[in-house]
């Protein structure tokens, strides 16, 4: 059982953010190692609940209490693998994941959640430190080719699971790089390649094959039994506002890309470079917040962030009671480097590098502004210079003006991060006749399985939708619950029965988290 008392000893702790001025120096990731003992102390905070909400909250079912418990008893390798049991990528989530097991935390009614997701993150990065993170090789070859197009979380999920349970699986993916947005969408400071690249090496060995730089048409697909569509949801919401077409104004993933190749050593600079410019962010989300953090890393002489919703409150709003995921004010590592005041005090390669003596000391390096709705861009010779703006409040569920709110900004370059509305249509999925639904994303059934057309010279075996494509764009730990779930479903359909597990129906997700 667990520590009694545990939560009365310990308050909640989590890893101390390296210095603002020397990351923002780097790529690298900007927390620094835990105290010796810290990850096990905030073990102990777990009760072991009678019912386990963390386990619920979270989508892959993670079997939260019992890894929590196994760390506070220096139990490190039965944590591991009770980790994997539910979750193939564990290091992933513990980086990018926002945690709605927390949000569900049984503790968090009347005190600080467990520090879940850093907990996950350890158990999982001892387990590459120990070497217990190894191939596993099917034992059997069941004769069956999948094909899994698009390779972010959830196809790459899927296509672990088809290859461990004897299947030969063949990854496309339309980029230079396996990854999907995790290798040009993510910015390295939140989750540093390397991460990425060595799970890679572990599918390779199991037998993943992967093809970059290509998208796949019906007939690349005909030597194989099934298809998995994992293409996630790639169309970016625009902004259709007078002075659009102004240079300058770019979406957020035209400009992360970039950012991802210059960290990577695949570019000296980026194609779209916010060094010594006037930054505004339109979009409060993570994407904006990753544009953010990109920014103030090129060098923006400032960065603003747009966000249309109003500041959320400082303790759990009365729409999120427990155990839903919380609306509270948080504060990302991004704006963490955005609220620095610049002393003058800073080492003397963080202010070249930085570009600090251009700036005023006492000048904080970015700002986010609440319940502002961008309302035109204005330019000069082709070129966006500013935008024109005021602050709105919601009345009878609408979003409406406030009256003598109205202000501009000068602008040098604007990023979109408005969110994704939902995956592309033309292409192969057109090719397979994939049906779409209202909300413009692929319609499948309670087996993951495509609804289809019926189109002369299309591709004619089963197509199967895992992720943002078939749920809309979401989180991270979606995608690999669902991958998990679709690659059930896809060995059940080749073999009559499956052993692997599937913790989500496509019906029981709520939309949206």
């Amino acid at each position: 059982m667990a520590d009694p008392q545990g939560f009365m000893k310990y308050k909640r702790e989590e890893p101390l953010h390296r210095p603002v001025p020397l990351r923002l120096m780097d790529w690298k990731e900007v927390y620094e190692e835990g105290r010796e003992g810290l990850i096990e102390e905030q073990s102990a905070r777990c009760m072991d609940c009678g019912v386990p909400f963390c386990h619920s909250a979270c989508p892959l079912g993670n079997i939260i209490p019992e890894w929590n418990d196994l760390v506070r008893q220096d139990r490190w390798h039965e944590a591991f693998e009770r980790l994997h049991a539910t979750n193939n990528f564990p290091e992933w989530t513990g980086r990018l994941c926002p945690a709605p097991c927390e949000g569900g935390c049984v503790l968090g009614i009347n005190d600080d959640a467990v520090t879940i997701k850093n907990i996950e993150l350890a158990i999982v990065e001892r387990g590459f430190d120990e070497g217990w993170v190894q191939p596993i090789v099917p034992t059997f070859d069941t004769g069956q080719h999948v094909a899994v197009v698009g390779s972010g979380p959830a196809g790459l999920a899927a296509a672990q699971q088809l290859t461990r349970a004897g299947h030969d699986v063949t990854v496309f993916e339309r980029d230079d790089k396996i990854g999907g947005l995790m290798r040009y969408g993510v910015p390295d400071y939140k989750m540093e390649q390397r991460f990425l690249d060595r799970r890679l090496e572990q599918m390779e060995i199991e037998g993943t094959e992967f093809r970059t730089g290509i998208s796949p048409t019906a007939a690349d697909l005909a030597e194989f039994d099934a298809v998995v569509l994992a293409t996630g949801a790639a169309i970016p919401r625009d902004l259709p506002v007078d002075g659009r077409d102004l240079d300058g104004i770019h979406q957020a993933m035209e400009y992360l890309p970039g950012a991802n190749r210059v960290a990577a050593g695949e570019l000296d600079v980026a194609p779209i470079d916010a060094k010594g410019k006037k930054v505004v962010v339109i979009g409060g989300g993570d994407t904006g917040i990753d544009c953010f953090g990109t920014a103030l890393r090129q060098g923006a002489a400032s960065v603003t962030q747009f966000d249309i919703r109003p500041r959320a409150p400082k303790t759990r709003a009365a729409s999120t009671p427990w155990p839903m995921y919380p609306l509270v004010w948080r504060v990302a590592t991004a704006h963490e480097e955005g609220e620095y005041t610049i002393t003058g005090s800073e080492p003397p390669e963080a202010t070249e590098a930085l570009g600090l003596n251009a700036r005023v000391t006492g000048e904080a390096l970015g700002k986010r502004v609440f319940n502002v709705n961008t309302v035109a861009f204005h330019g000069s010779e082709g070129k966006v210079t500013g935008l024109s703006a005021n602050e709105v409040e919601v009345i009878d569920g609408k979003r409406v003006p406030m009256e003598d709110t109205d202000f501009e900004l000068d602008a040098d370059l604007v990023l979109i991060a408005l969110g994704f509305s939902g995956p592309e249509r033309g292409g192969l999925p057109h090719e397979l006749g994939i049906q779409f639904d209202d909300r413009g994303v692929m319609m499948r059934d309670d087996e993951y399985m495509a609804l289809r057309t019926d189109l002369e010279g299309n591709f004619d075996g089963p197509v199967f939708v895992a992720g943002d494509n078939g749920r809309g764009a979401s989180l991270i730990v979606w995608a690999i619950a669902e991958g998990r779930a679709c690659a059930e479903s896809v060995d059940r359909y080749l073999m009559g029965e499956s052993n692997l597990p599937r913790a989500v129906e496509p019906k029981d997700m709520p939309i949206g988290m």
